[in-house]
């Protein structure tokens, strides 16, 4: 059997299985945690595009997320815009703030552009929760809608109830993983694999590396918006705390933890990062603890991520299985 095929047969198995999860999962608290999951799948592949194709960290990712949390949430709140319009809004809202941030950081290369993105989620934070009049501060925002039911034909979807939002996520997760494979397969994935390899020799053969950069940079926030507004409509409830450098830090950590650089990494990485804290809850003080450790030693001893060294496992696998007695 071919690579192609296997790989063919194993992205049909994992549809099905997301199809058909609702069905095996009934409990309303891990249907809680698998929307938050791929919602964080969105903004983890948002991340993967800037720092995992492009090698550039950026620590805005959570920032960017609020942007498109609370554009979202005002539109529809404050200027009564349909659920659906102001969902759609919020990654082009998002989009344009970050061409205005984006142009001048990426100017900037390596640790220097990290500490310009942590300055730009700082600032956003504290706007969040200082401008009490339009965002309501630390008190938030209460009663955000969710988007109206689509009926077709007979069959309603109910975007009320969890199974229903599960496939909306689904949805998004799905085609922010398709957006980011057809970038990578395209000529401008090409050039953003090459500035991470050598940014220098790129420029040398006359390559306008920032207008690719800031395409990155631009694509990576518009998911963050997208996961903004599915994170908010669907908890109801919007204050800043969601959107601090402590999240975006999770978001890089997604990336890394399931592989830098890899289609299938983030959505490996925003499970565990999600799922991770909650499953640690059983250590009670130790939890936070736990942890930091588990991730460090991830890091340290799986440094290319998990998906990376379950591939190399499996080929070693079939390598083994094949080979002639």
């Amino acid at each position: 059997m071919s690579t192609h095929t296997v790989r063919t047969v194993g992205l049909a198995v994992v549809a099905l299985a997301a199809l058909a999860l609702p069905l095996g999962v009934t409990l309303p608290y891990f249907q809680h945690l698998i929307i938050l999951a791929l919602i964080w799948v969105v903004l983890s592949q948002g991340q993967n595009l800037i720092q995992g194709f492009t090698g550039y960290v950026s620590i805005a990712q959570a920032g960017f997320m609020g942007i498109g949390a609370y554009g979202s949430t005002l539109l529809s709140v404050k200027l009564g815009w349909p659920v659906w319009l102001t969902m759609a809004a919020a990654p082009a809202v998002t989009a344009l703030l970050a061409v205005l941030a984006g142009y001048p950081s990426l100017r900037v290369k390596g640790h220097y552009f990290a500490i310009v993105t942590l300055a730009y989620n700082m600032v956003i934070f504290i706007v969040l929760m200082t401008w009490g009049s339009l965002t309501g501060g630390e008190a938030g925002i209460s009663n955000v809608p969710r988007p109206p039911n689509i009926a077709v034909g007979g069959l309603v979807w109910d975007l009320g109830s969890r199974v229903g939002y599960y496939y909306l996520a689904l949805a998004a997760a799905a085609l922010a993983t398709l957006l980011c494979a057809l970038i990578l397969h395209s000529r401008v994935g090409r050039v953003l694999l090459a500035i991470r390899q050598n940014e220098a020799l790129i420029e040398a053969a006359g390559v306008q590396t920032w207008r690719y950069k800031l395409l990155a940079f631009v694509v990576s926030a518009s998911l963050a918006g997208l996961a903004g507004a599915l994170y908010a409509h669907f908890i109801g409830f919007l204050n800043p705390d969601a959107f601090g450098v402590d999240h975006s830090l999770n978001a890089i950590l997604a990336v890394i933890l399931g592989g830098s650089g890899t289609l299938t990494g983030p959505v490996v990485g925003a499970f565990a990062v999600v799922f991770l804290p909650e499953y640690l809850r059983v250590a009670e003080d130790y939890r936070l603890v736990m942890y930091g450790f588990i991730l460090v030693a991830a890091t340290i001893f799986m440094p290319r991520g998990l998906v990376p060294l379950a591939a190399q496992g499996w080929r070693a696998l079939m390598t083994r299985i094949t080979r002639k007695p």
